[in-house]
């Protein structure tokens, strides 16, 4: 079912809260996980999953949800955020956060949670689901990316074509031999280990990314893409799941969308989103009629883009009716 919505009936965030809880949990001899519990410890468990692959958590995200009512779990994937070590590769696949998402929600002694994702959010929460739809209430996705290659070819080449500018100064970062294979010379620089070249070249990248993410500028939200610890987390690890094509099948969330078309889905996307144009989202709706699609019609990419965040607030708003 599509929904279009200029603007959304409620659109604040909810006030600012710190943690209850956090913790560091082990993964294996090399990844460290950073967790966070907030809300109402008794609440309905909310999984927040974060973008990029690489990006890391924010303060902002707990914003989403009631804390009266949603027990607010919130983690930074491998070698995201306040994960370690900061850009690790190793051990850090799809398979791999799959499987951590179980290990937390087994160590939190949760049963069955809502997973809220956007962006690669979005890609991981519909992974998840896949493999362990009994342990998913409700998804909540924005901003859908199903990791095709012409998903990721559209990111390195194709974001010119709307944001000429920004893709100019991420390609002009390469010597003009290597811009025929972008994903190549990034990946090469970027995985190398001095820092007087990864670091630049992990800023020029993401602020790439955050240039093209809302559809006014918004320099506080280039601002953080620009920030270190987002830019290596999200340069370094956009760039090996990319170039290992997501470690997962071709079309592999589409091929087996039939596992979890019981669950109760919405789908949020803008209609002018850039870095995952609306395509991806029109076909998971079309693939998954069951889910309730609502087209954002003044909006790019990001969560805090007002419509969207508005759309996303009330959708929690409603499950609240659901599981309550």
């Amino acid at each position: 079912m599509t929904r279009a919505f200029k603007s959304p009936l409620k659109t604040d965030f909810y006030p600012a809260i710190e943690p209850t809880m956090t913790g560091m949990l082990p993964l294996d001899e090399v990844n460290t996980m950073y967790f966070e519990q907030s809300g109402n410890p008794n609440g309905v468990p909310v999984l927040f999953l974060h973008g990029g692959p690489g990006a890391g958590a924010s303060a902002s995200h707990r914003q989403f949800f009631d804390p009266t009512f949603y027990r607010i779990i919130i983690f930074d994937q491998r070698g995201a955020g306040r994960s370690t070590p900061l850009g690790e590769l190793r051990h850090n696949t799809t398979p791999h956060l799959i499987a951590d998402i179980e290990t937390l929600r087994q160590h939190m002694g949760i049963d069955r949670w809502v997973v809220f994702g956007g962006s690669w959010g979005s890609t991981l929460a519909l992974a998840y689901a896949e493999h362990h739809p009994v342990r998913t209430m409700a998804l909540v996705l924005r901003g859908i990316f199903l990791c095709r290659q012409s998903e990721i070819d559209w990111f390195l080449y194709g974001i010119k074509n709307l944001f000429p500018e920004a893709w100019h100064q991420f390609a002009n970062h390469l010597p003009a031999h290597q811009r025929g294979n972008i994903l190549d010379a990034y990946y090469d620089i970027l995985t190398n280990p001095d820092p007087a070249l990864h670091m630049p070249a992990a800023r020029v990248w993401s602020i790439y990314e955050g240039s093209c993410s809302t559809l006014l500028p918004n320099p506080a939200v280039v601002a953080n893409f620009g920030s270190d610890r987002v830019a290596l987390g999200l340069s370094r690890i956009e760039a090996h799941y990319f170039k290992h094509h997501i470690f997962l099948g071709d079309n592999f969330l589409l091929n087996n969308i039939g596992k979890i078309r019981h669950i109760p889905t919405t789908i949020v996307q803008g209609r002018y989103d850039a870095v995952c144009p609306i395509v991806s989202a029109d076909a998971l709706a079309r693939a998954f009629p069951e889910a309730e699609y609502h087209i954002i019609a003044d909006a790019g990419h990001s969560a805090f883009e007002p419509g969207i965040r508005g759309k996303l607030i009330e959708t929690m708003e409603q499950l609240k009716v659901r599981f309550g």
